[in-house]
């Protein structure tokens, strides 16, 4: 239902669009809240630098007691209250504020959203890319003063148990809060000057769903602060979340794990380095091209509450730099083919995922573009215009293909993964040492950790399309029937 404007101009908030329960509706929303947290602290502690990866015990399951897998997996005396320390928490704090700060007093790209179903489009400030090119930078000067034990990469593989932590607890408060916030947004047929409204599935009424999901479409905070423009002062919560701390925090904890790998044997494999510098591409490339982030599901559609929140800052950062965290405690290499490899698979994969996504920008923001005005296209009755040529031809979603096809080049380098750590005395010194060493036993069950990304990655696209294809539907109806008998193709061109 469109908005009306009350005579003033303001815009008069209508009546907010409704649909049904995903993710398995309340249960699945336990699951997820409760158990994905377990998840990656599991992670942690069943491939580690104690006993290998994974733990030994896990390997001869008749066998396994509770206090020798403790051992093998390092649990900390202090129990569970060991995972939190105030002051790794503080450190993390500090990330976030340094972060906020560049938002807000670094110059930037001002840009208009897309228009909302209240009227009204909001503004955004982007620099998400200058920002990450200073704390880069500065991480790279501390490196150059004290090299591998420069105290940021320390810190991090040092805490990284109270690190997941600190961000776990961050990413529950701001859910709580904007769910609490969304309770502010005006009702309908009341004004609606800040242009607020409720994600069409996040008030369903049930409280844990809702704030699973998120209630509100974009929670937004002014920040008072004076001599700086509105939209520096304004934080868009979902897109400064998507965009900042969790992303280069991911590539951080990468290079942090490159600094573990030689303060141990005194070199850097090939493997990590293009791990690395593969997702380090991954990420710069996406905050150097953020306004796109403007045409996706995520904002226009869904709510902010804890599924992106915890998405954003735990997810993205622990569970994917853990190929790199798996070649800090063993050093496998590549070699020239290996390598060759990796580097065809990673061109093929981001040549289709940034070439459909350029393609798809350009489209909608300036279709007199030279690059896309000769496409193809069908309009809809809503004004719509859906591509049928190009790279959106040849499938609805070709972008999915191309970010699935680039997981495996994050996987790879990590080999048929599997450790264990041995003790062995040094002849020269007769100091015992700790070496990890790949044996037949463990050989392969490593890649449960190292490979989970790939899996995990194809099964988020497969249901992210799913949805994307049950909103279009909805939205578009007879149109979407006529797209998709000329597009037929979902991900994979001829085959899904």
């Amino acid at each position: 239902m469109p908005s009306k404007e009350s005579k003033s101009g303001i815009p008069i908030q209508p009546v907010p669009e409704k649909r049904g329960y995903e993710f398995g509706g309340p249960f699945g929303a336990f699951g997820i809240i409760f158990g994905l947290p377990v998840l990656i602290y599991g992670f942690t502690f069943f491939c580690n630098d104690v006993s290998g990866c994974p733990a030994p015990s896990l390997l001869h399951p008749p066998s396994l007691t509770v206090d020798a897998l403790k051992q093998e997996i390092g649990w900390p005396e202090g129990g569970i209250a060991a995972f939190y320390d105030t002051r790794v928490t503080l450190g993390v704090l500090s990330y976030y504020l340094l972060s906020l700060l560049l938002y807000v007093f670094l110059p930037g790209h001002e840009v208009e959203g897309t228009e909302l179903a209240c009227g009204g489009r909001h503004k955004y400030k982007f620099n998400a890319f200058l920002s990450a090119v200073l704390i880069l930078s500065g991480c790279g000067v501390g490196t150059y003063l004290y090299g591998a034990e420069f105290v940021v990469w320390t810190f991090l593989w040092d805490n990284y148990l109270q690190v997941i932590t600190a961000n776990l607890l961050i990413c529950t408060v701001i859910a709580v809060f904007v769910y609490v916030m969304s309770f502010t947004v005006p009702s309908p047929g009341e004004k609606n000057a800040e242009l607020r409204q409720l994600a069409p599935g996040g008030h369903t009424g049930n409280v844990l769903y809702d704030f699973f999901i998120g209630r509100e479409l974009n929670p937004r905070v002014r920040l008072p602060i004076p001599f700086v423009s509105e939209s520096s002062r304004t934080i868009d919560i979902k897109v400064w979340n998507e965009m900042r701390p969790g992303l280069l925090g991911w590539i951080i904890l990468n290079l942090s794990n490159i600094a573990r790998q030689y303060r141990e044997y005194g070199y850097i494999t090939d493997s990590i380095v293009l791990v690395t510098v593969f997702q380090a591409f991954y990420v710069l490339d996406g905050l150097y091209m953020e306004p796109a982030l403007l045409t996706t599901m995520d904002v226009i559609m869904d709510g902010f509450g804890f599924m992106l929140s915890f998405g954003d800052l735990v997810w993205v950062p622990f569970i994917y730099n853990f190929q790199t965290r798996y070649l800090a405690m063993f050093p496998f290499e590549l070699g020239l083919q290996g390598l060759a490899m990796v580097l065809g698979v990673t061109a093929i994969g981001y040549s289709i995922f940034r070439g459909a996504n350029n393609q798809k920008n350009r489209f909608r923001t300036n279709p007199n573009d030279p690059r896309c005005k000769n496409l193809k296209y069908i309009e809809t009755k809503s004004g719509s215009k859906l591509m049928i040529s190009g790279w959106w031809g040849l499938a609805r979603h070709i972008n999915y293909l191309g970010d699935w096809t680039m997981s495996w080049a994050y996987c790879l380098p990590t080999g048929v993964a599997g450790f264990v750590m041995v003790q062995s005395v040094n002849p020269a010194t007769g100091v015992v040492q700790k070496q990890a060493v790949q044996t037949p036993e463990a050989r392969g069950w490593g890649m449960v950790f190292t490979y989970f990304y790939m899996l995990y990655f194809g099964i988020l696209l497969v249901h992210r399309e799913m949805r994307d294809e049950e909103k279009c539907k909805k939205k578009y109806g007879a149109d979407w029937d006529r797209y998709t008998s000329l597009v037929r193709s979902r991900i994979i061109p001829g085959i899904y």
